[in-house]
């Protein structure tokens, strides 16, 4: 077997170049490459321009056309991956077997890790301009919210592999704190259940605005009000991750989380959780009789002569044969 060729750096230039396409503890947010196929339509440029407005920073866009089949051979697409630096890229294609079709695809080390095909729906489609609302600043991450079972089956099926390429398509920079002015829309993506059958069900695509109203109290009376763009897709081919380089994807390097301590854990809501454990303890041991809160009163005796009564009955003794109680010394 050859061994595998590395390019090594002939000036301090390119070796700055080369040190910052390397793998980094800290990556910087993923871009993404718009291409268009050899056909295309007024939909798929339509849809290509509001996903580019949503997604705006971090996109890069080529605007000649490319005879591109990703699911034949994808050694074009790795090139530009690699060419370009982005990980992430959306096909657009229109032909009359795959009308209106865009692919996501999703590299790791400008590899192809996995592929999705979705179909627009042209009928129900509706474009950002054709919505009255306000639009939302650029470059702001929005609310994601799954809505439908299906999305969260256990098994890897098309619509996990849908809902975990939108997530890495609109995640964005990587922020260690939340501003609530931030929150100014948020994408809804809606599934129904699979019936035996029936065709795959449609992926509805919303997007909303959040608007903050005065409700007279200290909360402010939240609504949402359309966005767009509003696309419904349907489903086509896909490409699974290969589970070596799926394991190779998620790794992540030594010292970048943090140390567990010893039965400290963590709930969902951010609260520490704590086990203590205890030897074993003799409750017999107890001294209880000095402590105020436990101390005995004069009733507690008098109880205590009755239950002594109570038990010599029940053991056949009579009373008078019981045990009786020291006589209390007289006061002179």
């Amino acid at each position: 077997m050859l061994p595998i060729r590395t390019a090594k750096p002939k000036n301090a230039r390119s070796k700055r170049a080369l040190d910052k396409k390397a793998p980094q503890e800290h990556e910087n947010a993923k871009s993404t490459l718009f291409l268009k196929g050899t056909k295309t339509s007024n939909v798929c440029q339509l849809a290509v321009k509001d996903l580019i407005t949503l997604k705006n920073p971090f996109v890069q866009k080529f605007h000649k056309k490319n005879d591109l089949h990703p699911f034949v051979d994808a050694s074009s697409l790795e090139f530009f991956s690699e060419k370009n630096d982005a990980s992430l890229m959306v096909f657009t294609i229109s032909t009359k077997k795959r009308p209106d079709t865009l692919t996501l695809i999703r590299t790791f080390n400008h590899k192809i890790l996995d592929m999705l095909e979705l179909h627009i729906d042209a009928d129900s489609f509706r474009a950002i301009t054709q919505f009255k609302s306000k639009k939302c600043a650029s470059g702001i991450k929005p609310m994601i919210a799954f809505h439908g079972a299906i999305f969260d089956s256990p098994n890897q099926t098309k619509y996990t592999l849908a809902k975990s390429l939108f997530l890495d398509f609109f995640r964005g920079q990587e922020a260690q704190s939340v501003d609530v002015e931030g929150l100014q829309y948020m994408i809804s993506i809606s599934a129904q259940e699979e019936e035996e059958g029936k065709p795959e069900p449609t992926i509805h695509f919303r997007t909303y605005l959040i608007k903050t109203k005065k409700s007279g109290q200290k909360m402010p009376r939240v609504e949402v009000e359309e966005m767009g763009p509003r696309i419904d897709f349907r489903m086509g081919r896909e490409k699974f991750p290969e589970e070596d380089m799926w394991k190779a994807a998620l790794k992540k390097p030594k010292g970048s989380e943090p140390r567990t301590k010893k039965n400290i854990e963590t709930d969902l809501m951010g609260d520490k959780i704590g086990k203590i454990h205890m030897g074993r303890q003799d409750f017999k041991d107890l001294q209880t009789r000095k402590m105020k809160g436990l101390k005995r009163g004069r009733n507690e005796d008098d109880n205590e002569d009755d239950e002594t009564m109570v038990d010599a009955q029940s053991e056949g003794e009579s009373v008078d044969d019981a045990p009786s109680p020291p006589a209390k010394k007289s006061k002179a």
